[in-house]
């Protein structure tokens, strides 16, 4: 049950800062190595966007992963 909170932790975590950098348009995380790539590709405003969606993804999957844990109990 631990290893589920965990990893259900991880996600909402990951969303939050995902969605996070793309509305405040954080500097420091659209310029780090990682998401160069996705910046080159789509340019700066497609960037946030592709982390904005990537974000919401994550966070409602967390949601989801929750919602079955608790199901199953």
């Amino acid at each position: 049950m631990i290893m589920h909170t965990i990893i259900q932790t991880i996600f909402l975590l990951t969303g939050i800062t995902a969605v996070a950098a793309a509305l405040f348009n954080w500097e420091w995380f659209f310029t780090a190595d990682n998401a160069s790539f996705i910046v080159k590709r789509l340019g700066r405003r497609g960037a946030r966007w592709a982390y904005g969606t990537i974000g919401v993804t994550f966070i409602s999957a967390a949601i989801y992963f929750y919602l079955q844990v608790e199901k199953a109990i």
